[in-house]
């Protein structure tokens, strides 16, 4: 399969990969947009979504009662609901532009996603090979760069749509990405300070710093959610910011600007949006999990080799391939639930506060930290 895979013209490989993350993303934000729902049920005492039902379905026992009260035919409706019903195009707008948004907005989403390995299995002379659509070696600074385009969507549609709402919330999004995207860059700084070594060829590879967490002894194998629990927590608060998440969704508050951004969009346009925002929570999740939680390692100090050599299949590539990818997806998945929880349990900031956070405690609390760990950095390493 390997083999039939490589001989395969770049193009078609191309072509396949693309599908593959539509075909994948796509149905992954539809059940985040669901689980959110579910959750904040949860939080705030209330069945959520249990009433939908396709009828044939119905008269399956049990099985028909459980995806019912699982709200799974909520998905499926919201879905041909928002592919199907009436999309207006107001005449007051930039027509160009304003369709144009909502397709950029999924543009760095998807591109994105191609450079965070998912997992890894390891080959017959035991070296781990990393499961990635492009294993490249500035893999963070690669989501850094096409992630922040992102922003270019959200102040394209607040632009095109001609009226004032849309374009505040345009402006706060571009003033919220400059405010925490500082201070996210410097919070990841001291992680690959510390794992590119003196003497070694440097690297912005995040299979790297996972193979960093995976090493023998106290120091190598501690995830650096414990080493520089800082660090963490700063790159946790813009990621937060940088997803219009609240307590930070200034871009599009409705107490303030009715709907912000997107206030003129409906239907498929509206969808395409939140598919974005989906994707990029997923793929800040999992950027965070590969920097802070030992990436497809299952424990702390118990590296993904330890454990499969335990369960005997080290030599089965196939097993230790879908092992990492479900050990990588449970912390994704336990990521998207605290970027919901919060969600549902904290008021929103004002503007001023988001602005302050931002730039007076975020920023000089994120440049004294590096400072910090590049002086640790340097006594340790002399």
């Amino acid at each position: 399969m390997i083999e039939f895979w490589s001989n395969l013209h770049p193009v078609v490989q191309g072509f396949a990969k693309g599908l593959a993350v539509i075909l994948v993303i796509f149905p992954i934000a539809g059940a985040c947009s669901l689980a959110e729902r579910k959750v904040s049920a949860w939080i705030q005492g209330r069945p959520g979504p249990n009433r939908a039902i396709v009828p044939w379905v119905a008269w399956i026992p049990f099985v028909g009662k459980f995806l019912q009260r699982l709200g799974v035919f909520h998905l499926m409706a919201d879905g041909a609901k928002f592919l199907f019903k009436e999309d207006p195009l107001p005449g007051h707008v930039n027509k160009l532009y304003f369709v144009l948004a909502p397709v950029i907005a999924l543009v760095p989403a998807f591109t994105t996603v191609t450079v965070v390995p998912f997992g890894a299995y390891f080959d017959e002379l035991g070296t781990l090979v990393p499961l990635a659509l492009a294993n490249v070696d500035v893999g963070l600074l690669a989501v850094f760069a096409v992630s922040s385009l992102g922003v270019y969507s959200i102040i394209l549609a607040g632009w095109a749509s001609n009226s004032k709402y849309p374009f505040l919330g345009g402006v706060r999004a571009s003033a919220q990405l400059i405010s925490y995207e500082l201070s996210m860059t410097l919070s990841v700084l001291p992680v690959f300070l510390w794992i590119n070594t003196p003497g070694a060829a440097g690297s912005l590879s995040l299979v790297r710093v996972v193979e960093f967490q995976s090493q023998p002894g106290f120091w190598g194998g501690a995830w650096f959610i414990f080493t520089m629990p800082l660090c963490a927590l700063i790159f946790l608060i813009a990621l937060f910011a940088e997803t219009n998440r609240q307590p930070f969704d200034m871009p599009e508050s409705e107490a303030d600007l009715v709907g912000g951004f997107h206030t003129e969009y409906g239907a498929f346009k509206w969808s395409l949006f939140f598919v974005a925002e989906y994707a990029h929570m997923i793929i800040g999740s999992g950027v965070f999990a590969l920097l802070f939680l030992g990436g497809w390692n299952p424990l702390p100090w118990v590296p993904l080799e330890t454990l499969v050599t335990t369960l005997g299949v080290a030599h089965l590539p196939p097993v230790v391939g879908l092992l990492s990818i479900g050990i990588f997806l449970g912390k994704v998945v336990a990521m998207m639930f605290l970027f919901m929880w919060v969600r549902w349990t904290l008021p929103r900031f004002r503007y001023d506060q988001v602005m302050k956070l931002g730039w007076q405690r975020l920023l000089p609390l994120a440049i004294a930290n590096l400072l910090v760990y590049a002086i640790a950095i340097a006594f340790i390493e002399t």
